[in-house]
Parts: C-alpha cells; sequence; structure tokens
C-alpha cells in the first residue's frame, strides 16, 4: 500500500514506474564514474567538493546523506588519489575542510562532461513531444529531489 500523495494524480503503478525510471538513469549516469575508477559515492562526494572548492566534512556528510566516518573514509580515497586534500579550519582546528586539488576538479569537469554528453546523446533519441514533457517536468523533478534532501536532514 502506498502512502497518501497528498494528491490522487499517482496511483501505486505511476508511482512505481516513476521511482524506477528515477533510479535507471542516477544507475548509468553513477556508471560514467567506474570509468575513472571512482564508486558511485565518491563521485558523488567528488562532485559536491569540487562544486563548493571547499567544504568542511561534517557539512559534505551532511549534505550526501553519509554518516561522518563514512564520509571520512570515502574522502580518504580521494585524498590518496590525489584528488582532494585535507586541512585543519583555521577558525577551529576540530574542524577538517576538504579542498579540490587541480586533478580533482579536472576529473570533475570531465565527469560533468560525459555525463551530460550522455543525456544529450539519449535525449536527442526522444520526439518532440516527449522532449516537451520532459522539458516541462524539469521545474518538478528539481523540485521533488529538493523536497527529498531537505526530508532525508529532518529524519537524520
Amino acid at each position: 500500500m502506498t502512502p497518501p500523495t497528498g494528491n490522487n494524480r499517482f496511483d501505486d503503478e505511476d508511482l512505481h514506474g516513476l521511482r524506477i525510471a528515477v533510479g535507471r538513469i542516477a544507475r548509468n549516469v553513477g556508471r560514467s564514474a567506474a570509468d575513472e575508477g571512482l564508486t558511485r559515492s565518491q563521485s558523488l562526494l567528488l562532485t559536491t567538493v569540487a562544486r563548493h572548492e571547499t567544504i568542511g566534512v561534517r557539512e559534505l556528510a551532511e549534505f550526501e546523506g553519509l554518516n561522518p566516518t563514512m564520509c571520512s573514509r570515502m574522502v580518504g580515497k580521494l585524498e590518496e588519489a590525489g584528488l582532494v586534500t585535507r586541512s585543519s579550519d583555521a577558525d577551529d582546528k576540530r574542524v577538517v575542510r576538504i579542498h579540490i586539488t587541480a586533478a580533482g576538479a579536472r576529473l570533475s569537469d570531465q565527469l560533468r562532461a560525459r555525463r551530460t554528453a550522455m543525456f544529450a546523446r539519449h535525449l536527442g533519441e526522444l520526439d518532440d513531444d516527449r522532449l516537451d514533457a520532459l522539458h516541462d517536468a524539469l521545474p518538478a523533478l528539481e523540485a521533488l529531489g529538493e523536497l527529498m534532501c531537505r526530508s532525508r536532514e529532518v529524519r537524520e
């Protein structure tokens, strides 16, 4: 039984279909990181650090929905690969800051370009009606993603 959605527009099959479709897209996008020797989680961390250039480990863990210990381990793998560095915060020595390296920024840019090209290639195979529907759905999908992230933060 599906929990109430707040409206009657999506039945159980619609919700299942949306979840499956989004999951397939996420898995296929995540596979591009494996070509670079990263796990999907490491790729997500690298992307987040690259976007911020510098971020605290706790903040990074919260942002990605990881416990700080697991996040720190994954950051260690990225550091071993020369993609990020760690340092103590200038104001609070207990806080560890993560910094993107030049190699990490280049790899993040490559992954982004590869993912963008993958989307462009597959979108190019859709007909105009489906492209219009996806374009119109983009704000709703973004809102759903934000809502789910905020909901996760409230539960933790």
